[in-house]
């Protein structure tokens, strides 16, 4: 049997099948990004529940696997060369999924980097902006009396959704007609803006027709149906 008790965070957490892929996160944006792609591959994994309303995300059995205390990490017990892999940032473990399954990565060297491309978008623009456009519209920020950094990224994240509607003009995906690990970091993102966030109006989300279709198709597939509810809270 696997044997996984050299990693602290299993005391907390500990493996019921620790010959699966172990993730520890939460059914928010980046969370469900991992949950998705797993089910997508259909690679078996166990889910734990890191839960931010016990500052789970803080303790140390947690911060031993990342140190950055942010959701998802995963501990894969078949990592390369058979040795158990720790790996945290979503991104990272997207692309980890990808090269170790063959799968949601084109295998022509080109788009394969065309789909990390518009994985970094999602990373460094459409997180970071949409996150923010939470913080200001329904968390703390919504109560600041100056509405300058709510307007500041307001206008960033319709920006940003403009690239993307120019850009999804005659394909099905970002990446064309494959489906990829862009897609499956994007979309979540997108959802919650208009939904969680309830953003939709204060971004002018109706301007985007061709973002709000691969939406829907997105949303549409059994597999994102699955994940976006993975790890199912308590």
């Amino acid at each position: 049997m696997t044997d996984l008790s050299r990693f602290p965070i299993t005391k907390k957490w500990p493996a019921a099948h620790p010959e699966r892929l172990q993730l520890y996160s939460l059914p928010t944006p980046n969370g469900v990004k991992v949950a998705i792609a797993l089910e997508e591959i259909g690679l078996a994994y166990e889910p734990h529940l890191v839960s931010f309303t016990t500052n789970d995300q803080l303790s140390p059995e947690f911060l031993s696997l990342n140190p950055n205390n942010k959701i998802p990490a995963i501990i894969d017990p078949d990592g390369p060369g058979g040795r158990p892999l720790p790996l945290f940032e979503s991104g990272a473990i997207l692309i980890y999924l990808a090269d170790k399954t063959g799968q949601l990565l084109p295998q022509d060297p080109a788009r394969r980097y065309e789909a990390i491309q518009w994985l970094m978008f999602q990373m460094g623009g459409i997180g970071p902006m949409f996150g923010q456009v939470g913080f200001f519209h329904k968390f703390a920020g919504k109560d600041y009396e100056d509405k300058r950094p709510r307007d500041r990224y307001i206008a960033e994240a319709r920006r940003l959704l403009n690239v993307l509607n120019m850009h999804l003009e005659g394909r099905a995906w970002l990446v064309g007609d494959e489906y990829t690990i862009a897609d499956i970091a994007t979309w979540p993102w997108v959802n919650n803006l208009i939904g969680f966030y309830g953003a939709r109006d204060l971004v002018g989300y109706d301007d985007f027709p061709e973002v709000d279709r691969v939406l829907q198709a997105f949303l549409a597939r059994p597999a994102v149906q699955r994940g976006l509810k993975i790890p199912a809270r308590d």
